[in-house]
């Protein structure tokens, strides 16, 4: 069995990505099986001995609305933090701020719609509302020194407008950046993109002044488009690129989808065009391994599957509860940012 794929560089790539690691939290809180905080806080520690240097650890959600991750003040103070690696914890409101700065976080993210229905279902407010929310959320972060990222989900599509108009994308994507975010990361959350659409959304915000140097991107691969999509954003300059390990987590819309985008399947082919990401491929995959056999499935990751010998799901686990960032289907999601203690 080939533990390494060939490798054939392609023209247009960046020389390196910087794989921003989420398993722990956008991963973890979609999970049926809700591990003990030692157990996250080594799933943590694991991923930076991997090579993994920004690793969602968290997320200060309500945990009435994410019981996964109730523990996040406990698995913060039992993670062991390496230096050079950066640990970002998703907040909603400047409560989730405060209990961040509390616990000496020094990366934080927020998390944004493109869409009104959706900024209603996950935030109990609209865009406008989200957007006032937010903005001494980022004012008090940056004050005090972290660095802030936003989320945007829905950029795709979105379950219930249908087709997201690319412009409409690129204007609330801009207001988030506006705020003082450093990095606004696109989300496919219902994994419809498609290369070519993605190729116009990226030339729509350069054209709107927001070049890849300030863009990640997030796909859901329940379309299978994940991987293409993600060589299309690279071709466009993108350099940052979000993936859970073993590809747990999952979208709520499709019973067969298998999710985030697998950091295993990412790292394989960003090894076969020559990508260097500093992440140690068959580390991870024992973390995977040893992940999926704690939540009782098979890891969705091809690559997992193949190095691990794992087999192959036959279908993706079901989210337990309400995604901070991703509604259950058929249901309103709930109101994580209204509803913070």
């Amino acid at each position: 069995m080939m533990r390494a794929p060939f490798q054939a560089p392609m023209e247009g790539l960046p020389r390196r990505v910087t794989i921003y690691e989420v398993g722990p939290r956008d991963g973890l809180q979609n999970e049926k099986t809700v591990l003990p905080a030692e157990v996250k806080a080594e799933f943590v520690a694991r991923l930076a001995r991997a090579g993994l240097t920004t690793i969602e650890a968290t997320s200060f959600v309500h945990p009435k609305w994410v019981p996964q991750l109730a523990d996040a003040e406990e698995v913060l103070q039992r993670m062991d933090r390496v230096p050079g690696v950066r640990y970002p914890v998703l907040v909603p409101n400047e409560r989730g701020l405060d209990r961040a700065l509390g616990l000496g976080v020094t990366d934080i993210a927020i998390f944004g719609s493109a869409t009104e229905t959706f900024a209603q279902r996950n935030l109990n407010r609209s865009v406008e509302g989200s957007i006032a929310m937010f903005t001494p959320v980022v004012e008090r972060a940056r004050a005090n020194g972290l660095a802030v990222r936003a989320y945007l989900s829905m950029c795709f599509g979105d379950p219930w407008e249908g087709p997201v108009p690319i412009e409409q994308v690129v204007r609330n994507g801009r207001r988030l950046l506006d705020l003082g975010c450093a990095q606004l990361s696109l989300g496919d959350t219902i994994g419809v993109g498609t290369p070519g659409h993605v190729t116009a959304l990226l030339r729509a915000f350069a054209d709107a002044g927001v070049g890849p140097e300030r863009l990640a991107v997030h796909f859901h691969d329940t379309y299978g488009q994940a991987l293409v999509n993600t060589l299309a954003a690279l071709r466009c300059g993108v350099t940052v690129v979000d993936a859970s390990a073993g590809g747990i987590g999952g979208c709520p819309y499709a019973k067969s989808a298998t999710g985030n985008l697998a950091t295993e399947d990412l790292v394989w082919m960003l090894s076969g065009l020559g990508v260097r990401t500093g992440v140690d491929l068959a580390s991870l995959v024992e973390t995977s391994a040893w992940l999926a056999a704690l939540l009782g499935r098979p890891s969705p990751s091809r690559v997992v599957q193949a190095l691990a010998g794992e087999p192959a799901p036959k279908q993706a686990a079901q989210p337990a509860a309400e995604n901070a960032s991703e509604p259950a289907a058929g249901r309103p999601s709930a109101s994580p940012a209204a509803q913070e203690e």
